[in-house]
């Protein structure tokens, strides 16, 4: 028997979809006790600014929002193929939950000069986080919408998208640093960003 034959009659491994389904699970279900960790920890003052930089409590809220991070993005980055949404994801929500945790608030507005700090951390850390999750959500939806495969894994136009609902996210916090927000204010970042993309997509579209 020749080696192509050995070859050809080899055994094909194929991969068990109920064991597969099981991993998923767990990993869901591991993820969701770890977001529910970090936010019983954070809603029930288990962590605040006095404690030191190496307490335990510190260490495990971070340790927790690390395993959170990876357990949600990683499999979403495998899986749609994007890449750098695992570190952008974790990132962002390690920055975010960090800064809500340990960070003083702000006691005054976003002229303020001890406080301009404090509110321009926060929008980068809503920014970032708030991009990385609208990016696997809005690149699932565009495979759906478009029909054309080029538009349908435009992962550019996804990201640029993504950044438009972060950028959203970090004008609503600047807002209510200069104590403006209102629903109508609200609304209307909302609608300049959406004119915006629209314009973005007709020129695009008239340019292609």
């Amino acid at each position: 028997m020749t080696e192509a034959e050995d070859i050809q009659q080899a055994p094909v491994e194929i991969a068990d979809p109920q064991q597969s389904g099981r991993w998923t699970l767990f990993l869901a279900v591991l993820a969701g006790l770890s977001w529910a960790g970090v936010l019983a920890m954070l809603f029930f003052g288990a962590v605040d600014q006095t404690l030191a930089l190496f307490a335990p409590a510190r260490v495990l809220f971070c340790g927790l929002i690390l395993l959170a991070g990876l357990l949600t993005f990683v499999p979403m980055q495998m899986r749609l193929r994007i890449s750098g949404l695992a570190f952008e994801g974790t990132a962002g929500a390690l920055l975010l939950l960090y800064t809500l945790a340990f960070v003083p608030p702000p006691n005054g507005w976003l002229l303020s000069p001890p406080d301009v700090p404090v509110f321009t951390i926060f929008a980068a850390a809503l920014f970032w986080f708030v991009s990385a999750f609208a990016l696997p959500i809005i690149f699932a939806i565009s495979r759906r919408v478009y029909r054309q495969r080029a538009r349908q894994y435009d992962l550019r136009r996804a990201r640029r998208q993504s950044h438009e609902v972060g950028a959203t996210a970090a004008a609503w916090v600047f807002l209510a640093g200069l104590r403006v927000l209102t629903p109508l204010g609200a609304l209307l970042v909302v609608l300049i960003t959406v004119v915006a993309e629209l314009l973005i997509l007709s020129y695009v579209e008239a340019d292609a």
